[in-house]
């Protein structure tokens, strides 16, 4: 069994709209952020199904990185695991992933819709997610150590999840972790969104130790800070050292954090070596390329992860995930350019 990379989150469709800046005023959104949709919110999707003109495309922050690994590997390379609905959605993503060469092992739930997030496009390309989990939400622990999935996680080199697989039954992920690292495999977390670490900061507490790698945008990082009283919220470097220097079970990985910050430099600290931050700049896009900003970060990891399993040094790993990003960047939704781009 070839497949390197096991990604484990939740499966959603977006449901992306353009000019949403009334539906932020009219639901109270903020412009650049990402939340779960609370009773208030369980409208948006009605009403964008009603009144605007919704372009969908596969999406959950796992699986948009799943896809941008496969896009630079070889096939037979990643695999993803989720919690689905039986109805047409789920057949969106299964189309969605066999094009772009990702094998999903989902769980089916009879009778459940497959979760979804509003995707709320505005001025100075601003992107503001408000996910509804539904079937997401209800994977088992069974169901990943199944014997038609634990197979893919054993022969994986590298085991990937979504920060958002801490809001529901985080025990499943955090045994996932300790698993993996007890058997000297690669275990990668990314924060995903800034109120992972300001309202589930004792879920990440608990799987820190088994992490070898976290990815996490500047909010998210900052976020951490705050709730972990770091002295130094707002500087990057400081609060990676901090999460890279966090007690670890696998001592023969040290750990690297890795801080995106948009269109601005990418921090990379190691364990390893604490006080020299690597400070990786990111070339600019020019207003005309960029089309949306969603799964940006996603597609970071995705070209991280492919480069990092194919054995390329951590500079080349970044500078991987900087080119898939800005690709994404360039594409309608969390997609890559087709017919593919060889940028490994």
């Amino acid at each position: 069994m070839s497949y390197s990379i096991f990604c484990v989150g939740h499966p959603l469709i977006d449901m992306q709209v353009r000019q949403a800046e009334d539906l932020l005023t009219k639901y109270n959104l903020k412009a650049n952020d990402a939340i779960l949709a609370d009773v208030e919110l369980e409208s948006i999707y009605e009403e964008l199904i009603r009144e605007r003109q919704v372009f969908y495309v596969a999406g959950g922050a796992a699986q948009n990185t799943a896809r941008g690994a496969a896009y630079i590997l070889p096939p037979n390379s990643v695999v993803f695991a989720g919690c689905v609905g039986d109805d047409e959605l789920a057949e969106q993503l299964r189309a969605a992933n066999k094009r772009e060469g990702v094998l999903d092992v989902y769980q089916v739930q009879k009778g459940q819709k497959t979760g979804a997030c509003a995707v709320l496009i505005s001025k100075g390309h601003h992107r503001s997610l408000v996910t509804t989990l539904r079937a997401a939400k209800n994977l088992d622990e069974e169901h990943l150590w199944s014997p038609t999935v634990a197979p893919f996680m054993t022969s994986a080199r590298v085991v990937y999840i979504e920060g958002f697989m801490l809001t529901h039954r985080p025990e499943i992920s955090i045994q996932l972790a300790r698993k993996v690292s007890e058997v000297g495999k690669i275990f990668v977390l990314n924060l995903a969104a800034p109120y992972i670490p300001r309202s589930y900061n004792t879920q990440i507490q608990e799987i820190m130790p088994y992490c070898d790698i976290i990815i996490s945008n500047e909010a998210e990082a900052e976020a951490w800070a705050a709730s972990n009283d770091h002295t130094e919220p707002t500087n990057i470097s400081s609060v990676a050292k901090a999460i890279a220097l966090l007690p670890k079970a696998n001592v023969a990985s040290p750990r690297i954090v890795i801080v995106t910050h948009g269109a601005h430099s990418t921090t990379v600290v190691s364990a390893e070596n604490p006080d020299a931050p690597k400070i990786f700049p990111v070339q600019p896009l020019k207003e005309e390329e960029i089309v949306d900003t969603n799964a940006a970060g996603d597609a970071f990891a995705g070209g991280f992860l492919g480069a990092y399993v194919s054995e390329k040094s951590i500079d080349v790993c970044i500078e991987t995930g900087h080119r898939l990003a800005a690709m994404c960047v360039g594409q309608e939704g969390p997609q890559y350019k087709w017919p593919k781009v060889n940028i490994l």
